[in-house]
């Protein structure tokens, strides 16, 4: 509200910090002249550090860089990927968002195997609910047993792992949700998809069966972690095992993509690009932008960076190797010290703002996190295996003001009409041939479905040349 009411009224700060502004945003304003082209103190002299940086990585150049040529931010990201642990590609830990996983000792004590099909994952779950697994294995009350718990459309722990046998994974996605690369380059969106129908209703039996979380469309984080840390659910799925599973973590193991009975499944990956210029853009009333940019420059120093990303030197980091990196604290140092898990403290020293986490620094100037090194080691050893292509629609792509234009227009209605018919239909059922004809064409002349597609591949396919 701020933001509209100085920009309205022409009561502009120096600069806007940690807003987070949309690149329609940007390149709005940057037009109407509200912020101003950093282009020409983006130099060595002014800027030195983020210079350095942007003549390395020119894919970052690109990602700030609107359709003008011109910079009206400072970028901010972080390159967290499987590089750091030592791959030799580097796949960010946004790849894959959902991690599946079944209680394995569950399945031991009723004699069954993981699950591979979707016809034996039906099995697992209804053997759970008949046996009422949570109360005969942990002792929980009779009937607290859920086979299987998500919420919808959830980033980490939604239920889109689970159309994986019908060929995609429609995560939550930064630029538009349900929007896939095929392998020739073309740009489609899945929910218009006979496959994306055929997973509605599969999801849809299962809910209508008992075997999946009533409360899928209500609950939240707190409340779905309760349910999973007391041993009630059976299949889940979430960032990581430990974090959701407290001490029942060592009876869960990885449950792999489900399959149809022929083998056939498909894992779509997201795209792990967070570079943005929406966390520092100066305005026009900046009497001198050159001694800001000096302040903010100092923010792109690896070890100044760290300890905005993460907390100080003392508290978050507590001493360097033999080799020169920083160590950051532990978890049980944490609680000893702070009362706080490390996650915690890191929320509580976090800066939002213009800074860059770059792959290397993991290899030069810090260590990850612990619990970022346990998922990406997960994410490198047991799911990418299972990506065949690792293509998917690049977060930095470039539009133009008419084609942001029409993503404003149409983005959040199209969005939301997928989203309320896809819970209606997993929760009521569906859809008839007669309901799914006239989705599509609400989709094609209410929410811009063809205009929304012909903008996407059109930044694609500049992207990409």
């Amino acid at each position: 509200e701020q933001v509209g009411i100085r920009i309205g009224g022409n009561q502009l700060p120096d600069a806007f910090m940690g807003v987070g502004f949309s690149n329609y945003d940007i390149s709005t304003y940057g037009e109407d002249g509200v912020f101003i082209d950093l282009t020409p103190h983006i130099n060595n002299e002014t800027m030195p550090n983020l210079t350095a940086i942007l003549e390395k990585h020119p894919d970052i150049k690109k990602a700030i860089t609107m359709a003008d040529g011109k910079i009206y931010g400072l970028p901010a990201g972080e390159q967290m990927g499987t590089a750091g642990i030592g791959d030799t590609t580097n796949h960010s830990i946004f790849t894959v968002p959902q991690f599946s996983m079944i209680n394995k000792a569950w399945l031991d004590d009723l004699g069954l195997e993981v699950p591979q099909t979707i016809e034996e994952l039906e099995i697992v779950l209804q053997a759970f609910l008949d046996n009422d697994m949570s109360a005969k294995y942990y002792g929980n009350e009779a009937g607290s047993t859920i086979p299987l718990s998500v919420g919808f459309d959830q980033w980490c722990w939604g239920q889109n792992v689970f159309y994986a046998p019908f060929g995609f994974t429609n995560w939550t996605n930064d630029v538009i949700n349900d929007i896939v690369v095929n392998a020739d380059g073309k740009v489609e969106f899945v929910n218009v998809t006979d496959a994306y129908r055929d997973a509605l209703t599969w999801f849809n039996s299962l809910y209508t069966q008992g075997l999946v979380d009533l409360e899928m469309f209500s609950q939240d984080t707190s409340q779905y972690i309760a349910k999973t840390s007391q041993g009630r659910v059976g299949v889940a799925v979430w960032w990581y095992i430990e974090e959701v599973m407290a001490d029942k973590s060592d009876d869960y193991v990885f449950l792999p993509p489900m399959t149809q009975a022929d083998g056939s499944y498909n894992i779509t990956v997201r795209d792990g690009g967070t570079i943005n210029s929406g966390s520092l853009n100066i305005t026009r009333a900046c009497e001198n932008p050159t001694d800001l940019l000096k302040f903010f420059d100092q923010w792109y120093e690896p070890e100044n960076v760290m300890q905005l990303q993460y907390g100080p030197i003392d508290v978050f980091f507590t001493e360097k190797d033999e080799s020169g990196k920083w160590i950051s604290i532990t978890d049980e140092q944490s609680r000893e010290k702070f009362n706080k898990s490390a996650g915690e403290l890191k929320g509580t020293h976090e800066v939002a703002g213009p800074k860059l986490i770059l792959a290397e620094y993991y290899n030069e100037n810090f260590y990850m996190e612990d619990r970022a090194i346990e998922r990406l080691e997960d994410l490198k050893n047991f799911w990418m295996p299972f990506v065949e292509d690792p293509v998917s629609y690049p977060i930095d792509a470039v539009y133009s003001n008419e084609e942001l234009e029409i993503i404003d227009l149409y983005k959040s209605d199209f969005e939301s009409t997928v989203a309320e018919q896809e819970a209606l239909w997993i929760r009521d059922g569906g859809p008839t041939d007669e309901e799914w004809e006239d989705y599509k064409t609400r989709l094609r002349e209410t929410v811009g479905l063809e205009e929304l597609l012909a903008v996407y591949q059109s930044a694609y396919d500049r992207y990409t040349e």
